[in-house]
């Protein structure tokens, strides 16, 4: 039987008056359902669209079953897993707000925070941890914490983390979780590999779905504007035109926005375009500090901030129910997300509106997302007064302000190339009176190649020639200086009849007497 209070779902008294302090009266069907088999003990398998207040539906019960008991140092009672830091920190407001009369304290552990101050709270004790996968197994790794007392696992966005990757870290931290622990296991769509998972580590789970797998709310607009750009390499800029199109159409029934790209480094671009031409615009993705996050964030909540630009990552995680507007500036590329996308407005029953852009490349993703949701995606037609063909006829701005440049960029060894071409183009184009200078110039040319090898091979064997000849040609002398002795002649000459009449030296009388003697 379908409850239809708070107060028929024997809950705590405490948390009871943090609901209705809160303004809730009447629990969503998810939460009617899945709240009595939790306070039962039971493993529970929930299917629902986003924005259908399952964050609620295991918030609840949880304060629940940990009102009794007392935490240790290191040892959390209790484990609910987030695919992002923005669902992490949603799921720790939410708690805030239903355990406020409740002495439970919880930890919240992602990244982009320092190790030392969770560190802190882990040592203390803690009745719940909320985390990221990653930020978990980390202070897990570093003998900062120990599952073994884990009372409840809560699995928030199963689908999302297996678009993320974090299914082999899923299956590790139930390794690492008492096999008596309770399981709250939620998902919006229901792919095989998530079944696998379910099939496991849950034990008799209940399993309960609301709503047809990945359908999307009653309470959305939604429209597929189809563009076909003017060029194929303006499609980037037709998209952002129509995109400011639409939120001036809007008008102030746009109180805010959200908008969402495929890509990070889109994101940054789409967001500086709209800043550009007067909006109040901000990105918000991955790659930036997680501080930066959550100070945009925080104004897009508050109202200072019109238009979130976003990748997927703010997708899911984003609990801020007054969103009058989506816009997909790309088509998602899974049909899943989707839904998550669009679920970011008509949430707790408003109304919402959510337009799709689509190129002709889209089809492909557009047929797909009609296919998961059941249904053809309304087609809505351009803002009146507003054609693509009576755009100006401009190039694009450059990249340092926030645009796509037509031009393709040209390496250095393309404008080498050109400077090398625009001699000759001129030479020929030249009047006829310059030709002969032209051709004067070209037979002076500087000597090719072979030709420079051939005169550095002759003129080196000159070069060899002529060392040779020096070196001939150098005269040795002895100088002034040379001892006497050197320049005395041993040889003794032989005695003719023509030599009779000169004196023998002294010298060579006496070496023939020493001969005689010998």
């Amino acid at each position: 039987m379908l409850m239809t209070k708070f107060s028929d779902l024997a809950l705590d008294p405490r948390v009871l008056k943090a609901v209705q302090e809160a303004g809730y009266e009447t629990p969503t069907p998810i939460q009617a359902q899945a709240i009595p088999h939790a306070l039962e003990g039971k493993d529970v398998l929930g299917i629902a669209q986003t924005g259908t207040g399952k964050t609620a539906s295991f918030t609840l019960p949880m304060i629940t079953i940990l009102g009794k008991g007392r935490a240790r140092a290191r040892m959390p009672r209790s484990l609910v897993l987030c695919p992002t830091r923005e669902l992490a920190a949603q799921v720790a407001e939410n708690f805030d707000i239903y355990a406020k009369h409740s002495k439970l304290s919880k930890a919240l552990l992602i990244g982009g925070v320092s190790f030392t101050e969770q560190d802190k709270l882990i040592d203390r004790g803690v009745d719940v941890l909320i985390a990221t996968p990653g930020r978990l197994l980390d202070h897990f790794e570093r003998g900062k914490l120990l599952l073994t007392g884990v009372q409840i696992m809560v699995v928030d966005e199963a689908d999302r983390m297996l678009d993320m990757g974090f299914i082999p870290d899923i299956e590790r931290i139930f390794s690492l979780t008492p096999f008596t622990r309770q399981t709250l296991f939620y998902s919006a769509t229901m792919a095989p590999e998530i079944e696998r998972i379910t099939n496991t580590f849950l034990t008799g789970a209940v399993k309960i779905e609301v709503a047809r797998q990945a359908t999307t709310s009653e309470t959305i607009e939604q429209k597929l504007i189809q563009v076909t750009p003017t060029r194929k390499e303006r499609s980037f800029a037709d998209k952002r035109a129509v995109l400011r199109a639409l939120i001036r159409a809007e008008g102030e029934a746009c109180t805010n926005a959200i908008i969402f790209c495929n890509r990070k480094m889109d994101v940054d671009v789409v967001a500086k375009s709209l800043k550009q031409h007067g909006f109040n615009a901000s990105p918000i993705h991955g790659d930036l500090e997680q501080s930066q996050r959550m100070k945009t964030l925080d104004g897009f909540r508050d109202g200072s901030l019109h238009l979130l630009v976003a990748s997927d990552v703010a997708a899911r995680g984003l609990d801020i129910p007054a969103v009058s507007h989506v816009f997909n500036f790309d088509v998602p590329t899974h049909p899943e997300d989707y839904v998550h996308r669009i679920g970011r407005t008509g949430r707790a029953g408003r109304k919402g509106k959510a337009y799709t852009i689509a190129v002709p490349s889209d089809e492909k993703h557009v047929t797909a997302i009609e296919s998961l949701v059941k249904q053809a995606i309304p087609r809505g037609e351009l803002p009146e007064g507003f054609s693509l063909e009576d755009r100006p006829d401009r190039p694009e701005r450059d990249n340092a302000r926030g645009e796509r440049s037509e031009r393709p960029a040209r390496g250095r060894r393309g404008r080498d190339r050109d400077r090398r071409e625009e001699p000759r183009v001129e030479a020929v184009e030249a009047p006829a009176a310059a030709v002969p200078e032209v051709r004067e110039v070209r037979e002076e040319r500087p000597p090719r190649r072979e030709e420079r090898r051939d005169e550095r091979r002759e003129g080196g064997n000159n070069r060899r020639e002529r060392d040779r000849d020096r070196r001939e040609e150098r005269v040795v002398g002895m100088g002034d200086h040379v001892p006497d002795f050197l320049l005395r002649s041993f040889r003794i000459p032989s005695l003719t009849a023509s030599d009779e009449e000169e004196p023998v030296p002294e010298a060579a009388e006496e070496m023939l007497a020493g001969d005689g003697e010998a």
